[in-house]
């Protein structure tokens, strides 16, 4: 049997690649920086108005979904990444095991959480709640979840008024927005389902170059030892996998469907390197092995970008094959 390889997924390496020998620096990373924040809120805009107001309003009351996801990222992961602290100093090196403590505790990225779910066709209006949720109280839990973890304290408060004016007007209110205007562009919209989806990939292609070009510029081939790439990258693909696992097993469990599988999956693997290295500027500010302990988080982005690209073409093929199962179903019943 030949492996098919998806061309999104070459575009994707592609894009890393790129990055990796011409990251955006200075004006140019401003500037995509500025333009990765407006893609965003347009892409919270249009799935805004791609929604029915019956579907928006199931994905905010979906609680047990919404619970999922919370324990997913601040429960589970934070318990998974506790044995590799003893893997510290014989195995590994404390900065590293450090750095994957502060992984654990991190809030769930926003932009590509709900990019990956729309991308699957799964259950967006809880994605956004729930990534968007997670994001303003992971800046007020993540460093108190650090300190039970380990002994580091940090200097210095967190924007959390920032935070909270950064969710609102870049995602719930484009999204509010797109909302309003539904009953005069919903048959458009309806239309190019298409479109949205191609959308939805070049957002993920910028945050992908912008992200990775970030990592290259802040000296992850230059400052690094190879070893502690190689180990990073080993275990972020093993947290990635388990945590993925654990979602869709406790998915199945409590009886959600695909696109409410798709949501726990995506939402609850994901970290935020966005929230994860200005947090981590303030908390280990002046330490010697900042870079190291920024390693894991910028290791697992990447991870968590290229796995997440592959598995939202497997749930997307997936939850079509169910919806054209039960359109026969329905269609022989009439």
């Amino acid at each position: 049997m030949r492996l098919k390889i998806d061309p999104f997924t070459l575009i994707l390496l592609g894009a890393i690649l790129i990055a990796s020998l011409w990251p955006a620096k200075g004006a140019l990373a401003t500037v995509l920086g500025q333009a990765s924040t407006l893609a965003v809120a347009i892409l919270f805009f249009l799935h805004g108005a791609a929604l029915s107001r019956q579907e928006v309003v199931a994905g905010a009351a979906h609680w047990r979904l919404h619970l999922l996801i919370v324990s997913l990222t601040f429960l589970v992961f934070p318990l998974l990444v506790v044995p590799v602290s003893a893997l510290a100093p014989r195995w590994i090196p404390e900065d590293l095991a450090l750095g994957f403590l502060y992984l654990g505790v991190l809030p769930s990225a926003v932009s590509s959480s709900i990019a990956f779910t729309a991308m699957a066709r799964g259950n967006v209006p809880a994605a956004v709640c729930s990534a968007a949720a997670s994001n303003v109280f992971g800046m007020m839990l993540t460093p108190f979840l650090l300190m039970l973890l380990v002994s580091t304290a940090g200097e210095g408060g967190f924007a959390v008024a920032d935070a909270l004016r950064d969710i609102i007007f870049q995602l719930l209110l484009p999204f509010a927005v797109g909302q309003l205007i539904r009953p005069w562009v919903a048959g458009f919209m309806d239309r190019n389902k298409t479109w949205l989806g191609r959308y939805d990939q070049g957002v993920i292609l910028l945050i992908v170059y912008s992200a990775f070009s970030t990592s290259v510029a802040s000296g992850l081939w230059q400052k690094l030892p190879i070893f502690a790439i190689i180990l990073a990258i080993l275990l972020c693909t093993l947290l990635l996998a388990l945590v993925m696992g654990i979602a869709s097993l406790a998915s199945s469990r409590a009886g959600f469907n695909l696109e409410d599988e798709a949501a726990a999956v995506f939402c609850g693997s994901k970290k935020s390197l966005a929230s994860g290295l200005p947090m981590a500027k303030v908390l280990f500010a002046g330490h010697p092995g900042f870079g190291m302990i920024v390693l894991p988080i910028m290791c697992y982005n990447q991870i968590q970008i290229i796995v997440g690209a592959i598995l939202a073409k497997h749930y997307r093929q997936r939850i079509e094959r169910a919806d054209h199962a039960a359109d026969v179903t329905q269609s022989q019943k009439s």
